[in-house]
């Protein structure tokens, strides 16, 4: 505490007034310039400003300049109200109903703007409305604003409370975050376990910013996310896949999932983070899917969510597909019903959209079809719409072990092969592997004329 108390006071100065008792660090001692965020976040503050309000850019974008990373995108937070900010832009719309923001359209650039969040019920406050909670506490409607001071309270972390005006470009700290930062530390803003109660996926967050960021969750921060950790069930599943998704394509998946395990989260989240522990052909699967994902985020590249999720769960299908083929289910079919299982007990906890669970079950329903490597059926999987997913799935299959490394070596050739080449990797057809040819219907009412 010492040592923060010494870096805030090094970085910048308190002051009362329009900022309350905040430390207005300057330029020279931060190091982020106006030209280093976007210019669809720098020209709406600009003119919220113009129009008599504050406005800064908030929240993540400045933790990410911060700490040296590029920020996928900005969030401005204003004292005026979603109707007073559309009126200032005119490519702008108000959206949300547990608490109103307005996107406001800059070019190619969509910027979220949002209203300073007051404190649930005070009197003085425009919003005037009392928070809604549930009986474990968590917020379910929560429309008050309130002042700059109030907004930064009621942010998560000290990392997340920071404000940066790029006109005068100063950051704007309540909470010693920008020392937070410095020292490597993630600490929540008010009681910890408050917090959780208030919205369980901050401790999914926390998890998220600690692996990202490279910070130590502070003690008292870290203490009580293990023993709360059931909360977790009382979230609405499309708000966890959301979370579960920032996660997973953070480029710190490997990260997060070690740190998931490390504060008891991983039970009960995806069954295959639970089946990690127990199956070590399971764990090498999903390692290394999750290794390729950080890679392909740290290049750039787009991240299939379905492709993601299918690699996620599929040991948790292999093990249905094995039980139901055991109980006399024919192979093809077992999968299928297998596949539906899995996803039905999955969406219980992950709203994985309709698009998704298509793209995970085209996936898995190719990966047998691989195994066919006469005739002319390995021509017909060449032509399915989701072969090159379906074929990257079956590669990582085989350098995980799964499968021999020979089959996907295979298809690797015959994927890349000319016509002749092709032919010449067919194998021969085992007895009784032709297809029967189907007996012809006679047709009704004697002989055509």
């Amino acid at each position: 505490m010492m040592i923060r108390k010494f870096i805030s006071r090094v970085l910048g100065r308190k002051v009362n007034g329009n900022h309350g008792e905040a430390a207005v660090i300057a330029v020279s001692k931060h190091g982020v310039r106006r030209d280093d965020i976007s210019g669809g976040s720098r020209r709406t503050v600009e003119t919220l400003q113009e129009h008599g309000y504050q406005a800064y850019v908030v929240g993540g974008a400045v933790r990410d300049l911060l700490a040296g990373f590029t920020p996928k995108d900005y969030d401005v937070a204003t004292n005026a109200t979603p109707e007073q900010v559309r009126h200032c832009f005119r490519r702008s719309r108000i959206i949300g109903r547990r608490f109103q923001i307005v996107h406001v359209m800059m070019g190619s650039e969509t910027v979220e703007v949002a209203t300073f969040r007051g404190h649930h019920g005070e009197p003085g406050h425009h919003g005037g409305n009392k928070a809604h909670t549930d009986d474990q506490g968590r917020v379910l409607r929560d429309n008050v604003f309130g002042s700059q001071k109030d907004d930064a309270a009621r942010r998560d972390f000290t990392v997340n409370a920071l404000y940066y005006d790029p006109v005068s470009e100063t950051i704007i700290d309540y909470h010693n975050g920008v020392a937070d930062l410095k020292q490597k530390t993630l600490r929540m803003i008010g009681e910890p376990a408050t917090r959780y109660r208030e919205d369980p996926v901050r401790m999914l967050r926390a998890v998220r910013l600690a692996a990202k960021l490279g910070l130590a969750i502070a003690p008292a921060t870290g203490r009580p996310i293990r023993e709360m950790a059931d909360l977790i069930g009382n979230v609405p599943p499309s708000r966890l896949f959301d979370e579960m998704l920032k996660l997973l394509t953070s480029g710190y998946a490997v990260k997060c999932v070690r740190q998931l395990r490390g504060e008891g989260l991983h039970h009960g989240l995806l069954p295959l983070l639970d089946v990690i522990l127990e199956q070590p052909l399971g764990e090498r699967f999903v390692m290394l899917a999750l290794e390729k994902t950080d890679r392909r985020a740290h290049d750039g590249k787009p991240i299939s969510p379905g492709f993601l999720f299918a690699t996620l769960l599929w040991h948790e299908v292999l093990t249905k597909w094995e039980a139901i083929k055991a109980a006399g289910e024919r192979a093809i079919p077992a999968l299928f019903l297998a596949m539906d299982e899995v996803l039905d007990v999955q969406g219980e906890k992950l709203a994985i959209t309709r698009r998704i669970a298509a793209d995970i079950k085209d996936i898995w329903a190719l990966q047998p079809r691989f195994e066919q490597r006469s005739g002319k059926r390995p021509y017909a999987v060449l032509e399915q719409e989701r072969f090159k997913a379906g074929y990257d799935f079956l590669l990582l299959r085989a350098e995980s072990g799964e499968v021999p490394g020979e089959i996907g070596e295979w298809w690797t050739r015959f994927l890349n092969g000319d016509n002749d080449a092709r032919a010449a990797l067919l194998l021969p057809q085992a007895p009784g592997e032709a297809k029967k040819r189907r007996r012809r219907r006679k047709p009704s009412g004697g002989r055509p004329d």
